[in-house]
């Protein structure tokens, strides 16, 4: 069995979905009869990013801290993918989305000044994540299709979709009480909005929705709740432990998670683990790839009359949420922790630009090819 090291990187203070990620491949590896561990690399604020890539870089990943040799990476994120070893796997979250697909979101808040220099730094991005994710990695899988078409449209890099199954919890299902449940970071792009409209717009005002997480989009949606005079059905619960998130997802009728371009989003299994269906949009992105529209929930138009339909006809059918419910859980017991995992453990011979620049038990790190990128970027990055 080998010695595999799962690498990711995070912001102090920040747990994201990668991390659950990083954990649950961790413990089916090991339940596999590997030795694997995780690694987090260093990341930094918007504008330093180069400097996390440099340093990630510099790292040496061929052996512990025992001196045995580490067989493999599996790398999850920027700049984590910039690590070398001879069996390097990727299994990329996202890139640094700023510079991607939410580019344009994000250049609304720059000056015309700011503009350029940005642009710059994302054609330095782009050209250096098209080298490390080709030349630098064995094999290159990604979370989701969505994330799979978003390095082939910008980079023109090809990849292969191995989408996470959801996190091992508590998952079970209780009843199908009259309200939907969502949860999220309070955040425009997880269009928290689109539920609170599409509640203000239903004919059966018996169902409720309770909202789960905290953001900077609070303030907002309070309003506009009480602006649509919603105060009695939809409730704001703030962030909840994770028991209680189980709780909601056993009670609920049904889960919404309509987040514009999601990765992936655990929600939907989670949800789906639990027997209940779940409503998400055509521009979702991720979550589209595991519903089936009418059977395991709805994959609607971004519209608040669109959303109301539906949750209309699941306020006055328990019976039609369960069975859809039921589909959803049979989907998600599919998709097993045992089953992913052992798709990313490395038993080709090394090739590539890792097994080039880092042999085993090489002392450090050599440069590679990508160095002149770093060099030529460090001025701007």
């Amino acid at each position: 069995m080998s010695r595999i090291l799962v690498v990711t990187s995070s912001a102090p203070f920040v747990r994201g979905g990668h991390m659950v990620i990083a954990e649950e491949t961790v413990g089916a590896l090991r339940r596999a009869g590997h030795e694997a561990e995780i690694f987090q690399t260093p990341t930094n604020r918007f504008g330093r990013q180069f400097d996390a890539y440099e340093a990630t870089r510099l790292t040496d990943v061929s052996e512990g801290a025992d001196g045995r040799a580490i067989d493999q990476i599996i790398t999850m994120r920027y700049p984590a993918y910039a690590l070398r070893h001879p069996r390097h796997v990727v299994w990329l979250t996202h890139t640094m989305r700023e510079y991607y697909d939410l580019w344009d979101h994000v250049m609304r808040g720059f000056g015309r000044k700011g503009r350029l220099k940005e642009s710059l730094r994302r054609f330095f991005v782009h050209r250096l994540d098209r080298r490390l994710l080709t030349q630098n990695v064995s094999k290159l899988y990604t979370i989701s299709q969505t994330v799979t078409d978003r390095l082939q449209h910008f980079i023109g890099v090809p990849s292969v979709a191995l989408h996470p199954p959801a996190p091992a919890r508590d998952y079970r299902c209780e009843a199908y009480e009259p309200y939907v449940f969502a949860v999220s970071r309070l955040h425009p792009l997880k269009r928290m909005d689109l539920l609170i409209e599409a509640m203000a717009v239903m004919k059966d005002r018996s169902l409720k929705a309770v909202i789960a997480g905290e953001g900077e989009d609070e303030s907002r949606l309070r309003s506009l709740i009480r602006e649509k005079g919603l105060e009695g059905r939809v409730e704001l619960a703030g962030s909840l432990s994770e028991d209680a998130k189980l709780d909601h997802l056993a009670r609920c009728r049904a889960v919404y998670f309509a987040p514009r371009n999601e990765d992936y989003g655990f929600v939907t299994l989670e949800a789906m683990s639990s027997g209940k269906a779940v409503l998400t949009a055509t521009d979702s992105g991720g979550p589209t790839e595991q519903v089936e529209d009418g059977a395991t929930g709805w994959i609607l138009k971004p519209d608040a009359a669109s959303f109301a339909t539906r949750l209309d006809e699941i306020a006055g059918d328990a019976a039609l949420a369960e069975r859809m419910g039921g589909q959803g859980l049979a989907y998600a017991a599919l998709h097993t922790w045992d089953k992913v995992a052992p798709q990313l453990v490395h038993t080709e011979p090394p090739s590539g630009l890792g097994a080039r620049s880092l042999p085993l038990g090489s002392a450090k790190p050599g440069l590679g090819p990508q160095e002149s990128i770093f060099r030529s970027g460090s001025s701007v990055l």
